[in-house]
């Protein structure tokens, strides 16, 4: 396997694919998924002369699961460190879900003087949790709600995830695709119990709002609005507001997992961004 070792000793396990010279784009994948959840877009963008970088993030699919630093400072410092090591430059980074989170920790932590453009697909930030500050995000008793049943059975929360809401199967009149429920299940499988665990803590109480403030390099934001997982007023169109160059896409009647239900419109949403 391809993989970097962190200054705190993890493996991180990423794809590199397309030609080397090509520009650069990392794809940072969602809970409790890996970079395999990528796979529609990371094709299309390479076939066309990207050069597609997508990793596991630490606890979750190929790479190793350290039992601390599963938290949002830790996966932006091991992207950074991930593309220190391959010395990439002039990068566009698009993070789905959770992985929006770690680009925007990312450019909070690290700057953007390694990044071309930003994009935030269905993503976590600003913030998912209710706080007097932040009224229409989710209770806490959301979260409590996640972590009992990861704890009581978790295949049975991936099933039940990917089989309802995630992709919006539950939603009158849809066609569940049984692919896509075992992929997601299989993806969330291979992470480690303790770090998917850990990592609902890390992806629903982080405010990533000073963080949006640093975006100084064009963004795209893509939410659909029948997101039932991360509801498109208090993350798409939140995060709008905090970063007002930003370019709004808003999937009508789309769910959370876009990569999959939307692949082929994300995709190319996604180079034309890439290309203006």
């Amino acid at each position: 396997m391809t993989t970097i070792t962190t200054r705190d000793h993890v493996e991180i396990y990423y794809k590199d694919w397309g030609p080397k010279t090509g520009p650069v784009v990392i794809l940072s994948h969602g809970w409790p998924l890996s970079s395999d959840s990528w796979e529609s877009q990371a094709l299309a963008l390479a076939t066309e002369g990207f050069r597609v970088i997508t990793h596991d993030r630490r606890g979750h699919g190929r790479s190793s699961q350290p039992w601390d630093g599963n938290d949002m400072d830790h996966y932006a410092d091991d992207l950074a460190q991930l593309i220190e090591a391959l010395d990439l430059r002039d990068v566009s980074l698009f993070g789905f879900s959770t992985g929006g989170g770690e680009i925007a920790r990312y450019v909070g932590r690290h700057g953007t003087s390694r990044v071309a453009r930003l994009g935030l697909i269905s993503a976590v930030t600003p913030i998912m949790l209710q706080t007097p500050a932040n009224p229409g995000g989710l209770p806490i008793a959301a979260f409590d709600e996640l972590r009992a049943a990861s704890l009581a059975d978790r295949s049975k929360l991936y099933q039940d995830i990917a089989s309802g809401p995630f992709f919006g199967f539950n939603r009158p009149g849809a066609t569940a695709s049984q692919g896509m429920i075992d992929s997601f299940w299989l993806q969330g499988m291979t992470g480690g119990h303790k770090n998917t665990y850990a990592s609902i803590k890390a992806f629903s109480e982080t405010d990533f709002t000073e963080d949006l403030k640093k975006f100084d390099r064009p963004t795209l934001i893509v939410h659909g609005d029948d997101d039932q997982i991360v509801p498109i007023d208090a993350a798409g169109r939140a995060a709008k507001k905090l970063v007002p160059h930003a370019e709004l896409k808003v999937y009508a009647g789309a769910p959370h997992g876009i990569t999959d239900t939307h692949k082929s419109q994300l995709s190319a949403d996604i180079l034309d961004f890439l290309r203006a």
